[in-house]
């Protein structure tokens, strides 16, 4: 590369890398003067890049070795609908979205407050496995009102929609506004456990529960989404205008 490689494109690089699987979990990244050499670049330009991997989420410093690929990503909300509007696809690189399961439930306690329900209604459910390079990731429930499937009937069939949130909030023409993320840790259920493909005895997960609001104050989903001990759930929030413009 030419002499003005950014450390954005530097970050990019090791970014396509991590999430192709050219760099897995636990690998070492190359030493910054490695770096340096390879692309041609100053110390600070490496160091930069190398701190936009480690504030995604994708490197973790690990003591007397360096800088090494991170455990398993599961992305929030916000980024996917980010994702969905620059691609028309709420998955990232080398990810994949198997439905397990499509019916109808009664919303049991968790669910039925949040879509504001009577315990038992009859509530949508859909099951999918995201994977990425072919690992399981998390484990999700969806769970949509009635409202929501009589403009969306493509929910109702197991196959992948893309983005089933923007298609329901383009049918009944209002955008989703907001998000609630509620994350607890619990032990696995054995068809979690199997869905995730964990082995032990009593194996504690990561329960995310997403309820999304529309701007006309619908609730468009409610989803619980179970993810491993080990994958990291990522949330991210800019405080100040300066720290907005760097990323």
């Amino acid at each position: 590369m030419s002499e003005r490689t950014g450390y954005a494109e530097i970050a990019a690089h090791y970014r396509q890398q991590i999430q192709d699987g050219a760099l897995s979990p636990g690998d070492t990244m190359p030493s910054l003067r490695e770096v340096c050499e390879r692309f041609n670049v100053a110390n600070t330009t490496a160091n930069r890049a190398y701190r936009v991997l480690k504030l995604e989420g994708l490197t973790l410093p690990k003591a007397g070795v360096g800088t090494v690929v991170a455990g398993p990503i599961s992305n929030n909300i916000a980024t996917r609908v980010k994702l969905h509007e620059s691609t028309g696809r709420a998955l990232g690189g080398g990810e994949t979205s198997r439905i397990t399961e499509v019916g109808t439930v009664g919303a049991d306690e968790l669910v039925a407050p949040r879509l504001d329900v009577a315990p038992g209604t009859p509530v949508h459910v859909r099951r999918r496995v995201v994977s990425r390079n072919g690992a399981p990731v998390h484990f999700s429930s969806s769970f949509y009102p009635a409202y929501v499937i009589a403009v969306t009937p493509e929910l109702t069939e197991p196959v992948s929609t893309g983005g089933s949130r923007e298609l329901a909030a383009e049918r009944l023409g209002s955008s989703q506004a907001h998000v609630l993320e509620e994350v607890t840790a619990r032990f696995a259920t054995e068809s979690e456990k199997s869905a995730l493909g964990l082995t032990a005895g009593n194996v504690i997960v990561n329960q995310v529960v997403r309820t999304v609001h529309l701007a006309d104050g619908r609730v468009v989903e409610v989803a619980v989404k179970i993810a491993g001990g080990t994958t990291i759930l990522r949330w991210e929030a800019f405080l100040n205008a300066e720290r907005g413009e760097e990323r």
